[in-house]
């Protein structure tokens, strides 16, 4: 039997996530290095405790608050995140009223055809009015080269807000760099990405997805904070991980 079907099992959550990730490697949604960077995040998140701290979820409130603010916010996904949370995305997207952009390092033909079908299927079974962007690359993110300089100039090229999971250094520097807010999800708090970011979010992407479309249902939303420290938030992350291993260790 497959263990991560099996919710019996103490790490069920965690198995399911990797089981998806096996499955969209299967289907030819990801690229070879996916599962290299799925378990390093499952890494992180096993020091954080494969729970939702407090920081994260403060930080998951405030990137809600600025996506609920901005004139042209846009959700960019690649591989892995729509394998992880590409449907919950969906719903964050359509009460945003914002396009999902799929964009992706190594960009094929038949990957970005099979990553925007699955999202607009998912689309069309739950009802949902959302523009899925990316099969289009005429837009540029101004600081990158080659076809990681890619994307749709009404999504990313276009938007003053985004929301961008599982994303890489250079290109987040890019974005912000270009006058963007960058809204992102790390498990590794140290990482360029993290520390680069507008918002940055030490969370699983599920996690945060789900918690996003929470936010989404729920009534009334503060507005961004004129205070916002990311790089406290980021220390916060930090001590949380020093007082899980402490208290692991205490029991030893």
């Amino acid at each position: 039997m497959d263990i991560a079907a099996d919710p019996s099992h103490p790490r069920y959550a965690s198995l399911l996530r990797r089981h998806l990730i096996e499955t969209a490697a299967a289907e030819g949604l990801l690229a070879g290095s996916a599962m290299i960077a799925h378990g390093r995040g499952e890494a992180y998140d096993y020091l954080l405790g494969e729970s939702t701290s407090a920081s994260a979820a403060r930080a998951t409130a405030e990137a809600w608050s600025r996506l609920r603010a901005a004139a042209h916010p846009v959700i960019s996904v690649n591989g892995n995140t729509v394998a992880l949370a590409g449907r919950d995305l969906l719903h964050v997207a359509a009460a945003l009223g914002c396009p999902i952009e799929v964009n992706i390092f190594y960009r094929t033909e038949a990957r970005m055809a099979a990553l925007i079908g699955r999202l607009e299927a998912w689309k069309e079974e739950d009802g949902l009015d959302v523009d899925v962007l990316g099969a289009r690359d005429d837009g540029r993110i101004l600081g990158l080269e080659g076809p990681r300089s890619r994307c749709d100039a009404r999504g990313i090229a276009a938007a003053d807000v985004v929301f961008v999971p599982l994303e890489d250094g250079d290109r987040c520097e890019a974005l912000v760099a270009m006058g963007k807010q960058v809204l992102v999800v790390d498990l590794n708090p140290l990482s360029r990405t993290a520390r680069t970011a507008t918002v940055t979010m030490v969370d699983d992407v599920g996690r945060v997805a789900l918690a996003m479309r929470n936010l989404a249902a729920s009534e009334g939303s503060r507005g961004p904070s004129d205070t916002w420290n990311n790089d406290a938030v980021l220390q916060e992350a930090l001590d949380e991980i020093v007082a899980h291993l402490t208290s692991k260790f205490r029991n030893v």
